[in-house]
């Protein structure tokens, strides 16, 4: 909410006016989307389960500089070969498939926890197939052009470090400078413990850049949070949306259950850290399963540029 200055107005009473029209304004504006979802969701048309969120994800050396695209090119392949760029880490959240789930087995069994960073990096980008634990790019949503940043819990448990915290930071300033919206899925284990600090200034790195189009762009961005989104991601950029959503049942903490046991010596039922106790807490705006995601992305997006 912007905060006012009381010294703009004649007096209180013109303030108050003024603020009741901004609540009345919210409250139509609120009212006005709910109807336009629920008619949407009668005549079908947010059940379009196949359709992709992004159109042509073609990524400028700008969003991403470790590879070498031509701007704004589709790059040229061989018959039957497939391209990085292409590949659908795009996340067809039409497509209901279910959030991942944290578990404390869920480490890869053929990593060594006691292996060199720098095998467990190579290790993992020979598993996934990515560069790091997030992937950006830019594209539209139902003709209306976004910049887009997803995260991926595979590859070293999405966990947050100098190339992640780069490569998002890179993303905010060209949606910045180009005046796109702005959507994050996130998916972490927080922080990358094996960067210590230089994965910890990656938080306050894009926070900053989110201040700027935020606050002196006054852009728009929707964070969405997939299941676990936890540590140093929680407590940055996946909290500071304008319009924050994530799914039902994802798992949202700082630090989880084991963690906490480990620490304080306290038990928290696992519920609590659920979107749905969340939700009742304020945490979040919407819930929303995975399939209807698109719809109301877009609704969002309609109404902010009214």
């Amino acid at each position: 909410m912007v905060s006012l200055d009381s010294s703009e107005f004649d007096s209180e009473a013109e303030l108050e006016c003024y603020e009741d029209n901004i609540k009345e304004w919210n409250e139509e504006m609120c009212q006005a989307f709910m109807r336009k979802l629920s008619k949407d969701l009668k005549e079908g048309q947010a059940l379009e389960r196949t359709a992709n969120l992004i159109e042509e994800p073609w990524l400028p050396e700008y969003i991403q500089p470790e590879e070498k695209v031509e701007e704004w090119t589709k790059p040229d392949l061989d018959e039957g070969e497939e391209s990085q760029d292409e590949e659908r880490w795009i996340w067809e959240l039409d497509k209901g498939e279910e959030s991942q789930e944290i578990e404390d087995s869920e480490a890869n069994e053929e990593d060594d926890d006691d292996a060199p960073y720098v095998e467990r990096l190579a290790f993992y980008k020979k598993e996934t197939g990515l560069l790091d634990a997030v992937q950006t790019g830019v594209g539209q949503l139902n003709g209306r052009p976004v910049a887009l940043g997803v995260m991926d819990f595979r590859f070293l448990a999405g966990s947050m470090g100098c190339v992640v915290g780069e490569k998002i930071t890179r993303l905010i300033e060209y949606a910045t400078n180009n005046l796109l919206p702005l959507i994050i899925l996130s998916a972490s284990g927080g922080a990358r413990v094996h960067e210590g600090s230089l994965s910890l200034m990656q938080m306050a790195k894009i926070s900053a850049a989110l201040y700027d189009y935020q606050s002196n762009k006054r852009l728009f961005y929707i964070s969405i949070l997939t299941s676990p989104t936890t540590g140093g991601v929680t407590a940055s950029f996946a909290m500071l949306g304008d319009i924050i959503i994530t799914e039902p049942g994802t798992f949202v903490a700082f630090a989880g259950p084991r963690v906490v046991q480990q620490i304080l010596n306290e038990t928290i039922p696992e519920e609590e850290q659920e979107a749905e106790a969340l939700f009742e807490k304020g945490f979040f705006d919407l819930i929303v399963p995975r399939h209807l995601l698109k719809n109301v992305i877009s609704e969002l997006l309609n109404l902010h540029a009214l």
